[in-house]
């Protein structure tokens, strides 16, 4: 089945790690793909020990869209078309698929919409999950699962900057 975990608020990762964590718990092969994302984190150092989880991310962190270069942007969306044809083609292997902040990627153009498509197409035995903001009707329509996380106060509204182990 297809999983979208969007919204404003904090958690849409947090849950989708989660669950990674649940099916690998239960002897699931699992696929972890992150887009924009390349900072260390406290899920992925942990989650990256088990077995049966594979992580798959970009080589470095390219800060957020708007401070990138176009060379930058060149080389993430390489890096990201890489890793979701790599899910593409390894698809029958797992059990679950987190596909973490393919919105921003896909509302930024870092990724090709039409692998993305095949993916989700191919995936009959496999759970995908997509995770971000703002995303397309299109997927929204087709999940099967819909959980839109809402920021109802958030302490960096006060100032407070990302805080290891809660925020990474």
């Amino acid at each position: 089945m297809l999983h979208v975990y969007c919204g404003e608020g904090k958690g849409k990762t947090t849950a989708a790690m989660g669950l990674a964590a649940r099916m690998a718990g239960n002897g699931g092969n699992v696929l972890i793909v992150q887009f924009l994302k390349g900072s260390p984190s406290g899920e992925i150092a942990f989650l990256s020990k088990a077995k049966n989880i594979k992580i798959l991310r970009c080589d470095k962190n390219y800060g957020f869209t708007f401070q990138m270069s176009g060379d930058d942007k060149t080389k993430i969306t390489r890096c990201h078309n890489e890793n979701l044809k790599y899910a593409l083609d390894n698809v029958d292997k797992y059990d679950l698929i987190i596909l973490d902040e393919i919105f921003a990627a896909l509302n930024s153009n870092l990724v090709d919409v039409g692998t993305l498509k095949e993916l989700i197409d191919k995936s009959k035995d496999t759970e995908i999950v997509m995770t971000g903001r703002n995303p397309d009707k299109y997927y929204t329509d087709r999940a099967d699962y819909v959980s839109e996380i809402r920021k109802i106060k958030h302490p960096f509204d006060g100032g407070v900057g990302a805080r290891r182990g809660v925020e990474f």
